[in-house]
């Protein structure tokens, strides 16, 4: 029976004494009663369903839903619509809404591929030097005078600004910069291939004896001597390989097992501070320090090397403190010979000759650009390093370093550093402020980001910063101010994401990440005070 249908009797009723009601008032009501009668009845099975239903099946049914795969696919997705959706927003939101004065065209869309460069070396969605190739791309599409000829012109009211020329972009693939690596890189390929970095450590242990502590700081000093003309990374992975033996000596529960594994990472970290060419950040600064802020090889040393010697010394016997081992005497059985054919003597004087021009550039007057070109003609003339040899270069690490080039390029020439600089009164700020923010910020960075997408980012910045502040010139100016963000770049050290010798250090299974980030922080706080004494040192004896 519907209830649409009306009754067929029609009579008056009396209900209760409440009066008398018509037929339309009694089926009035005969409807709200069987409404009333149904929505009891869902309440009722509702009530059945929270109270009976056994809770877990819903929650199998999300976890079948929301398997690992999705998950990383939705985490994914999330990722891709930050890193470009927010540039992709800059690029087409109108001038008037960006925050600077007499913002052009140009420098708005230096600005997207700026958050694009910072979000994805951030996030990495896609390795970080397919980003810097990203970059360079997009500045010759969009900045270029041989880019897309939609954004070669003016479009109403809005100012194009100066276009770059596309050579000075591809420039960057072939910078000094990157040319002054790839020394470092020919240098180090010939180490390994002729076995002159294991000898080296062989005989650089013998006079640190069996005492542990004297064979860790052996270990420390050897890694960050390495790491001055090797990559970091090479050298901790060629390190911890001569460690492995070693950590057998120790008990499992053994303290001393998780501070020989941390001295590795600590001291390649530290150690590539020394030389310009020790760690991409330097080589980074170097783009910045030109003309009469030139730093040469041999200079940079005279407070790169002493920087190095102290940080690690306190980082040793931090981790004595910390790591406390009950093995009374530890033997290295470090087997081999040095190599005696042509090819290996040719490495051996190479090795030599390069790191020598290098150290008394001032008194040859050779650039150490130049230099670095020795080892890489000497190499391939002589079929040291061969065609197979050239694909095992970590040519993503040049590219990465090449697209930092780029980027401060594009933030120099097209004005945008220098106009976000003028756009913030700096003048009415302490100089000190601004130095400890400045610092403070790239090691917060570093820790969170590579050391080298670090620099690349605050470089640009920190330069024009630096030239425009008179405030900065009696503490240094712009050379102080890119050595105090260049070494903080490299103190990245609490988190095994930190920097490729700490993930190494954390694969070995010996170390956890606690304990690293508390050897970390204690470094970090130690780097800190040890920048601003360097800084005050070279202030001293009249560098800047």
């Amino acid at each position: 029976m519907h209830l649409s249908k009306k009754p067929p009797v029609r009579k008056e009723v009396n209900i209760l004494g409440i009066g008398t009601l018509s037929p339309d008032e009694i089926f009035t009501i005969s409807r709200l009663t069987n409404y009333g009668a149904k929505i009891r009845n869902y309440q009722h099975t509702f009530y059945d369903f929270v109270v009976n239903y056994d809770v877990c099946n819903v929650i199998s049914h999300w976890k079948l839903f929301l398997t690992p795969s999705k998950i990383i696919a939705m985490k994914s997705a999330v990722k891709y619509l930050a890193c470009f959706g927010i540039p992709l927003f800059i690029l087409v939101m109108p001038l008037e809404w960006i925050p600077l004065e007499a913002v052009t065209l140009v420098e708005k869309r230096v600005i997207a591929i700026f958050f694009l460069a910072a979000l994805c070396w951030v996030l990495e969605p896609i390795p970080v030097f397919a980003t810097s190739i990203l970059i360079i791309l997009l500045e010759l599409l969009m900045i270029s005078n041989g880019g897309i000829a939609f954004f070669m012109e003016s479009r109403g009211d809005e100012e194009l600004g100066e276009l770059l020329t596309y050579q000075s972009i591809m420039a960057a693939f072939a910078s000094p910069i990157i040319l002054l690596f790839l020394g470092g890189f020919f240098l180090a390929m010939a180490a390994t291939k002729y076995r002159l970095d294991i000898n080296l450590a062989r005989v650089l242990l013998k006079p640190f004896g069996t005492k542990p502590a004297h064979v860790m700081l052996g270990l420390m000093v050897i890694t960050a001597v390495f790491s001055m003309f090797m990559s970091n990374t090479a050298t901790t992975a060629m390190m911890l390989a001569i460690l492995a033996p070693v950590m057998t000596v120790f008990a499992p529960h053994d303290l001393g097992r998780k501070g020989f594994a941390l001295c590795i990472p600590l001291a390649a970290n530290l150690g590539g501070i020394g030389t310009p060419i020790g760690t991409p950040p330097n080589v980074i600064a170097l783009k910045y320090l030109t003309g009469t802020n030139e730093i040469p090889f041999g200079t940079w040393m005279s407070f790169g090397v002493p920087f190095v010697v102290v940080s690690l010394l306190i980082g040793w016997f931090i981790l004595n403190r910390l790591f406390k081992t009950d093995t009374p005497s530890i033997e290295l059985n470090m087997k081999g010979k040095f190599l005696k054919n042509p090819k290996a003597y040719i490495v051996y004087v190479t090795f030599t000759l390069t790191i020598l021009l290098w150290l008394t550039g001032t008194i040859h007057g050779i650039n150490s650009y130049v230099v670095a070109m020795i080892p890489v003609g000497v190499f391939v003339s002589f079929q040291i390093i061969t065609k197979e040899d050239l694909k095992r270069i970590s040519w993503d690490v040049l590219w990465l370093v090449s697209g930092g080039i780029a980027l401060g390029l594009a933030l120099d020439k097209s004005g945008l550093a220098r106009n976000f600089v003028n756009s913030i009164p700096f003048e009415g700020f302490s100089p000190y402020a601004i130095i400890v923010s400045a610092t403070l910020l790239a090691m917060i960075m570093a820790n969170f980001m590579s050391h080298t997408a670090t620099a690349n980012l605050m470089l640009p910045i920190i330069s024009a910063l630096g030239a425009s502040l008179p405030s900065l010139a009696p503490m240094g100016g712009e050379r102080m101010l890119i050595l105090a963000v260049t070494f903080s770049s490299s103190l990245g050290l609490a988190l095994p994401i930190s920097t490729p010798p700490n993930a190494l250090a954390h694969g070995t299974g010996f170390v956890e990440t606690r304990d690293m980030s508390k050897v970390g922080m204690i470094m970090i706080g130690v780097g800190f005070v040890l920048v601003y004494l360097v800084l005050l040192i070279l202030k001293k004896v009249n560098f800047y």
